[in-house]
C-alpha cells in the first residue's frame, strides 16, 4: 500500500497581504487601502525590516518623530502615518497600542484658512475653461463636492425630478445629498446622451462593464454592464480593472480636472492657490454670506461636525466677526 503524499500546509499570507485582506473586509476605500499600506511598508522598513510584533510604542514615536523632524511632514499626514500604523497592530496583529498610556501623541491639525473665491473670480475661472472639465468645475462650486466626490458620480446619482445630487460613500463612507443647481441641467443632459453613446460603443466592442463597489456585482451579476452604473465622467479610454483583471471604462483621472482649474486660474489672473477644492471652500461661504444657517452648510458638506464648517465664517462680512478696523474711521 503506497503512503499518501505529504500534504503541505498552505503557506500564511504576508503580513501587508493580510493588512490589506482587512482592510477590504472593513471596506475601507482602494485609495485609503494603498496608503495604508504604504505607511505599515515605510514603518517596517525604518526600523530596518524588524517583524512589527517585536516592536511597540516607542519604535512607533521613533517614526513618527522621523517623518516630523525630517521629512517635515503636516499634521494631516502625521495622522494618517498614525493611523496606518495602529491600524496594523490593533486590527492586524491583535495589539492595541494605548495612546495615552504608552506616550503615543497624535497632532491637532492646524486651523488653516482656506482660499476663498469671490463670486466674480468663480466666474471668471469657469468662463476660461470649456466642456467637460467646465462642467465638473460647475459641479464643485453649484453642489460642494470634494474632487473624488464628483469624479465617482454615476448615471444614477443625478436626481433631475427633485432637483439634488445624490453623492454615495464620500469621506467617512456616508452618503448624503445636496442641491442641483437649474444652470446645470441642460449640461448634464448633454453629458448624459455622451455617455449613453460611448457606452452602447463600448457594449458594441464587447466591453460595457463598470467597477462596482463592495460585493455589489456578485449580488447583481449584470449591473456593472447597466447604464445606471456608469460613470458620469468617463474616461477616455479603457482601463485593466486591477482586482477583477476586467477591461473597463473607469472615471476621469482627477490630475485631469486639477491642470484645467490651474490653467483657468492663470488665464483669469486669479493670483491665488486655486485648486477644485477651492470651489467647495467658495460654495459653503457664498452660502452663508446669503443668510443660510451654518446647520444647513454642514448637512450639505457632510461634515460631521459643526466645527469643521464653522471655518467658513471668516470671511463673512456681517455678524460677530465682522470687526471694523480704526484705519476706515
Amino acid at each position: 500500500m503506497k503512503t499518501p503524499p505529504a500534504v503541505t500546509p498552505p503557506q500564511p499570507k504576508k503580513l501587508l497581504d493580510q493588512m490589506s485582506d482587512i482592510l477590504r473586509t472593513k471596506q475601507y476605500s482602494a485609495r485609503t487601502e494603498k496608503t495604508y499600506i504604504e505607511w505599515a511598508r515605510r514603518y517596517i522598513i525604518f526600523h530596518n525590516k524588524r517583524h512589527p510584533r517585536e516592536m511597540g510604542a516607542p519604535e512607533v514615536n521613533a517614526f513618527i518623530t522621523h517623518l516630523v523632524t525630517q521629512k517635515n511632514i503636516s499634521a494631516s499626514t502625521q495622522n494618517q502615518a498614525l493611523s496606518a500604523v495602529l491600524f496594523l497592530y490593533r486590527h492586524v496583529l491583535n495589539i492595541d497600542l494605548d495612546q495615552n498610556k504608552l506616550g503615543i501623541i497624535r497632532p491637532n491639525r492646524s486651523g488653516n484658512i482656506p482660499t476663498i473665491l469671490d463670486k466674480s473670480e468663480v466666474k471668471a475661472i469657469l468662463a476660461n475653461m470649456t466642456g467637460v472639465y467646465q462642467l465638473m468645475a460647475r459641479i464643485l462650486y453649484g453642489g460642494g463636492l470634494r474632487l473624488m466626490e464628483c469624479l465617482r458620480l454615476r448615471i444614477k446619482d443625478i436626481d433631475f425630478n427633485n432637483r439634488q445630487i445624490v453623492i454615495r460613500d464620500g469621506k467617512g463612507a456616508d452618503d448624503r445629498v445636496t442641491t442641483l443647481p437649474a444652470t446645470l441641467i441642460p449640461g448634464l443632459r448633454e453629458q448624459i446622451q455622451r455617455v449613453r453613446a460611448l457606452h452602447q460603443q463600448d457594449l458594441s466592442d464587447g466591453f460595457g462593464t463598470v467597477y462596482l463597489p463592495y460585493a455589489i456585482a456578485s449580488k447583481y451579476p449584470h449591473a456593472n454592464s447597466e447604464f445606471a452604473w456608469q460613470y458620469l465622467f468617463p474616461a477616455n479610454e479603457l482601463s485593466i480593472d486591477p482586482e477583477t483583471s476586467l477591461k473597463q471604462r473607469h472615471h476621469l483621472h482627477e490630475t485631469s480636472l486639477q491642470k484645467a482649474v490651474k490653467a483657468a486660474a492663470k488665464l483669469a489672473c486669479i493670483d491665488k492657490l486655486v485648486t477644485p477644492h477651492t470651489f467647495r471652500h467658495s460654495f459653503a461661504t457664498h452660502l452663508l454670506q446669503n443668510g443660510y444657517d451654518i446647520r444647513t452648510v454642514q448637512e450639505l458638506l457632510g461634515h460631521k461636525d459643526v466645527k469643521t464648517t464653522m471655518i467658513y465664517t471668516h470671511v463673512l462680512q456681517n455678524g460677530p466677526l465682522a470687526v471694523h478696523s480704526p484705519l476706515d474711521d
